[in-house]
């Protein structure tokens, strides 16, 4: 046997008017329980005013109770006709099906252009009308709800302990892109891999910021990086992702992701981005293809590894520090 449903708006009425009447049976039950106790306390010896205060209510309320439990409709008796017509009413259920989004506001005009003498507030009840009758629907129920963005299990890639901080070089190296305009018209990505400890940095110029490109960086880094690298932190990038986070678990490296909104974890790498961008970007004249910029790159890279005093080296460059690093461990050992 088939079973049809019953429309909308059937069940809507039926939900409101057990709502309802919930609702005054409640109140009805209320005012003869406040009459009851009236009535006990008159029994009691109590004066029809003291008993009024000992239920919490005015004797004329109590009268009009013991006369009517249920509250009276509050519709007003004399109610405002309707003025529209038929004609009227079909036309604004056309253009409302034409326009489903639109309101009283926009199919108002169109309608006195049609020649209608009707406002926009008569309109709003006309659209009113017709969604209790299940004619037109609501802007609200056709407007759909975003999509849920269902973030997909990282296969590699964990998120960063809170509190970490690295304690030797390469124990954790920052990664991180910008976009750099070579010329009008001819942006780059530019990646930059950076040591917190050891202050050494790593560059290369690609066309675009892809999963692609950074596995070929990270072949990079690897080999440039003058220490053993055991973890990288990113960014949630979709360039981190895909390809890169494949290249990083075949190589044996712990891939850190950075939690959402919290660029400032990543400080020191956006650091050297600034170097990056105003100590070469913006003092070279830069070729327009990334063939002839990657080799300027590597000059660069040398010239802040090698050359560059750093501040938080006590104006050491990060070579000699890490020499004098690498000499006192062997001393100790």
């Amino acid at each position: 046997m088939q079973v049809f449903g019953l429309q909308g708006s059937i069940y809507r009425g039926a939900s409101w008017a057990s709502r309802l009447g919930a609702q005054t049976s409640d109140i009805g039950a209320a005012r003869r329980d406040a009459l009851g106790r009236f009535e006990r306390a008159r029994r009691d010896g109590l004066s029809a005013e003291q008993a009024a205060r000992a239920v919490g209510a005015s004797r004329a309320s109590l009268h009009r109770w013991s006369e009517c439990l249920e509250p009276k409709s509050r519709r007003p008796l004399r109610v405002r006709p309707k003025t529209w017509s038929s004609a009227l009413i079909r036309a604004v259920e056309r253009l409302r099906d034409d326009f489903p989004m639109w309101g009283k506001a926009k199919l108002g005009p169109l309608l006195r252009e049609e020649g209608f003498e009707v406002s926009d507030s008569t309109v709003g009840r006309i659209l009113q009308s017709l969604m209790q009758r299940g004619r037109v629907q609501p802007v609200a129920r056709l407007r759909k709800s975003p999509a849920v963005r269902r973030s997909c299990r990282r296969r590699h890639a964990v998120r960063l302990p809170k509190g970490l901080k690295p304690d030797r070089p390469g124990a954790v190296v920052q990664i991180d892109t910008v976009f750099v305009t070579l010329a009008p018209g001819k942006p780059i990505k530019h990646f930059t891999a950076y040591d917190p400890v050891a202050k050494w940095t790593v560059a290369k110029a690609s066309r675009a910021a892809t999963a692609r490109a950074a596995s070929l960086f990270l072949d990079k880094v690897l080999a440039e990086m003058p220490f053993p690298v055991r973890a990288i932190q990113v960014d949630g990038g979709s360039e981190f992702k895909a390809e890169f986070e494949d290249a990083c678990a075949a190589k044996g490296l712990v891939l850190y992701e950075l939690p959402p909104k919290r660029p400032q974890l990543n400080g020191a790498v956006e650091r050297c981005n600034g170097a990056w961008r105003y100590e070469f970007y913006g003092v070279y004249d830069m070729p327009s293809c990334i063939e002839a910029l990657n080799p300027l790159l590597d000059s660069f890279q040398h010239l802040y590894n090698h050359h560059r005093p750093h501040g938080a080296l006590d104006g050491m460059t990060p070579a000699r520090h890490l020499g004098q690093t690498v000499a006192i461990g062997a001393g100790l050992a």
